[in-house]
């Protein structure tokens, strides 16, 4: 019998929902963004620092001698603060020492979460278009994804279709409000359908509110925690990376109920543990900013949104409404181009040097639509108009008939 070569690698399967995972969409067009030089829309992070105080709390925190691991759940300046911003702008009373877990970003908290209430062969509702980590999380857990679609150009609730997705083998509801990539925000109405759903069906609704301080038009956040009946059955994740312009930061939070608090931390435990204490208290600073800094956010990113909005729809775009989070969806069709959006992407990067998301890699069940792409407008004013020029000088050479 023989053995194999010391050095060979192992020839047994590997974890096969991993395996089956493709390279990030953001990941290959920011790399062909860089190739050809363009102006990267694609991913969503802004091309400006967050608010100096915040930055020089988390820089002074660092030589306070408090460089050890801090507490898992948090330390109490952060948990504190969390509970009163909860408290401040959407009147959800939560005890900071139960009821609040901080992550290594708001990823890493959508996982703890589906950790902390799943099984293998629960199954999970999803709405899409959706962030690309959902589902594979699902998977991994050896839980079973229930894909319920939104349709453009308005993103309404299809609720008959939302109501046939729950069984009784549903454990939770994971959503985004306001929604990547479709800019959506949920009205009264359909979060108080979606309760009604959760109730009925004795499950969780994990909500991925990272974008809640970025809206636009007088639109309102509701977090579906404030919901009456759904303090004890949400988990409701919040961003220090999209409230201070602080990606890079990776802190996220998570507000639950002191009876789902114990697991969410053990899931905490064995993902990161916890994390960097400086960031986090860089992080309480923020959320005890006077609320002029949250008005002042969502004003500044409306106001990009409107060069991009006004801009796009002057080349031709169909552009659809965004009244929240840093993205707009456009539907390249009006343009006369004829191809699918993974190739109007690439073609706009390449050849107009601008770089945009395909809408269809928000998707995971078959027959996405795509002739939507999304671009991102969290960036300085002169580069978006700078990418606006680019395009319209493209569209102007006939590139985009095609």
């Amino acid at each position: 019998m023989s053995e194999a070569a010391p050095n060979s690698p192992a020839s047994r399967p590997q974890n096969t929902i991993l395996s089956g995972i493709g390279t990030t969409i953001f990941t290959v067009m920011s790399a062909l963004a860089t190739e050809h030089g363009a102006i990267n829309l694609g991913q969503g992070f802004p091309d400006y620092d967050g608010p100096p105080d915040v930055i020089d709390a988390a820089a002074a925190a660092l030589k306070d001698g408090r460089n050890q691991y801090p507490p898992l759940t948090g330390v109490p300046e952060l948990r504190q603060a969390v509970a009163a911003h909860n408290e401040r702008f959407y009147g959800i009373q939560v005890d900071p020492s139960a009821e609040v877990v901080v992550t290594s970003g708001a990823t890493e908290a959508i996982t703890a979460c589906l950790m902390a209430v799943l099984n293998p062969g629960d199954e999970v509702v999803l709405l899409e278009p959706l962030y690309d980590t959902y589902v594979p999380t699902v998977r991994l857990l050896g839980a079973v994804p229930k894909l319920v679609r939104l349709q453009p150009p308005h993103w309404d609730l299809p609720r008959a279709e939302l109501a046939a997705a729950f069984s009784p083998r549903t454990k939770a509801i994971l959503f985004n409000t306001p929604m990547n990539p479709t800019g959506k925000v949920f009205t009264e109405a359909e979060l108080a359908f979606i309760a009604e759903l959760v109730r009925k069906h004795d499950c969780y609704a994990i909500c991925d509110e990272v974008y809640e301080h970025l809206i636009f038009d007088g639109w309102k956040h509701r977090p579906l925690m404030s919901v009456p009946g759904m303090r004890q059955r949400c988990m409701r994740i919040g961003s220090a990376g999209k409230t201070f312009n602080l990606t890079g930061w990776k802190v996220g939070y998570i507000t639950c109920d002191r009876v789902l608090q114990p697991n969410v931390a053990k899931a905490h435990q064995n993902l990161t543990f916890t994390t960097a204490p400086n960031l986090q208290r860089g992080v309480a600073v923020g959320l005890a900013k006077d609320d002029s800094y949250f008005t002042t956010l969502a004003d500044t990113l409306q106001s990009k949104r409107d060069l991009m909005r006004e801009g796009l729809a002057d080349l031709g775009f169909g552009v659809l409404e965004t009244r929240g989070t840093y993205f707009i969806t456009v539907d390249v069709r009006p343009l006369g181009w004829t191809g699918d959006d993974v190739a109007f992407c690439r073609a706009i990067t390449e050849e107009a040097k601008v770089t945009a998301i395909p809408n269809s890699a928000f998707y995971a069940a078959p027959s996405a639509p795509d002739h939507y792409v999304r671009f991102a407008f969290c960036k300085n004013d002169a580069l978006l108009t700078e990418a606006l020029g680019r395009l319209r000088a493209w569209i102007q050479g006939g590139q985009a008939r095609r």
